[in-house]
C-alpha cells in the first residue's frame, strides 16, 4: 500500500481514509487545512489510482493498515478518518484492533448488506466498464456524485485507472460488508457522520452503528448528500475533526 503525506514528522498521526472509486484527493484540502498542527497520513486502498496491489477484502486492507501503524507508529494513532469504502475500512480496523486509535471519524459508511446489490455489480460493470474512459460518460457519473466541478479531472484520470477486477472487488466487497461482533470492544471516541440526504441505507447504517455503539455520536449533516462533507466541505471537515481532538 501507497501513502500521501502532508505535515511535519513529529506531530500527532491522523489516517484518512479516502471513498471507493476515489483516491487520495478525496482528502486533500481538508490535509493542506490541517498539516501545520497534525502529520496527516491518506492510504491509497489497494486497487486503486496510484496504489500498487490489487483489492481483495476490506478485512485485508484494515490489516494492512494496522501493521503500517505498528510499524510507524507503536501500534496507535491519534485519529483515523474514513468515507464510505474507507468508513467500512476504518469500521474493520476498530473490530481488529480496539485501540487502534484514540478518535474515529466514520462518514457514510454503509453495515447493512444489499445482496441484491452485490449480484448485480458484476453484470453491470461487465456490460458498462468500457464507458467509464469515456469522458461524456463520467462527467455523468461525476455529476452524480455531487463532488464540486473543479475535482473532475482528478476523479476522470483515477477511475479510468482501475481495472474492471478491482472496481468489481471493491464495490462488491462494500455492498455486503456488516458490523463484526468485536467492533463493540473498541476503545476509540467514535463520531459518526451522515448526510440528511443519503440514501436509506447509508441511513439506516449510521442508525445501526450509533445503536451498536453506545458511546459512540451521531451527527446528521443537513442538505448534504453522500460524501460531501470531507470532499466538499473541507474547512467543515477540519473544523470538526479540530473540535473532536481538542481536549486530548
Amino acid at each position: 500500500m501507497k501513502y500521501k503525506e502532508y505535515g511535519k514528522q513529529n506531530r500527532d498521526v491522523i489516517l484518512l481514509l479516502h471513498g471507493g472509486g476515489l483516491s487520495w484527493w478525496n482528502y486533500r484540502e481538508a490535509a493542506e487545512r490541517l498539516q501545520n498542527d497534525f502529520r496527516i497520513v491518506i492510504p491509497i486502498l489497494d486497487g486503486h489510482a496510484g496504489s500498487n496491489k490489487n483489492f481483495t477484502t476490506i478485512e485485508d486492507n484494515a490489516a494492512e493498515i494496522i501493521s503500517f501503524i505498528d510499524a510507524e507508529w507503536g501500534g496507535s494513532v491519534l485519529l483515523i478518518g474514513g468515507l464510505s469504502l474507507g468508513g467500512q475500512i476504518l469500521l474493520e480496523m476498530l473490530s481488529q484492533r480496539k485501540d487502534i486509535c484514540r478518535f474515529a471519524m466514520v462518514e457514510s459508511a454503509a453495515v447493512v448488506p444489499s445482496k441484491l446489490t452485490d449480484s448485480l455489480i458484476k453484470p453491470v460493470f461487465g456490460s458498462c466498464y468500457g464507458l467509464i474512459r469515456q469522458r461524456w460518460f463520467s462527467k455523468l457519473q461525476f455529476r452524480s456524485l455531487r463532488i464540486k466541478p473543479e475535482l473532475f479531472n482528478d476523479y476522470y484520470q483515477d477511475t479510468c485507472a482501475i481495472t474492471k477486477q478491482n472496481m468489481i472487488a471493491f464495490l462488491q466487497e462494500s455492498s455486503v460488508y456488516c458490523i463484526k461482533k468485536s467492533l463493540g470492544e473498541c476503545t476509540a471516541e467514535i463520531h459518526l457522520f451522515v448526510g440528511g440526504r443519503e440514501n436509506k441505507r447509508i441511513l439506516l447504517s449510521a442508525k445501526k452503528l450509533h445503536e451498536t455503539l453506545e458511546k459512540s455520536s451521531l451527527h446528521i449533516l443537513p442538505a448534504m448528500h453522500h460524501g460531501e462533507f470531507s470532499i466538499n466541505r473541507s474547512d467543515l471537515y477540519a473544523n470538526e475533526l479540530r473540535a473532536i481532538v481538542k481536549h486530548y
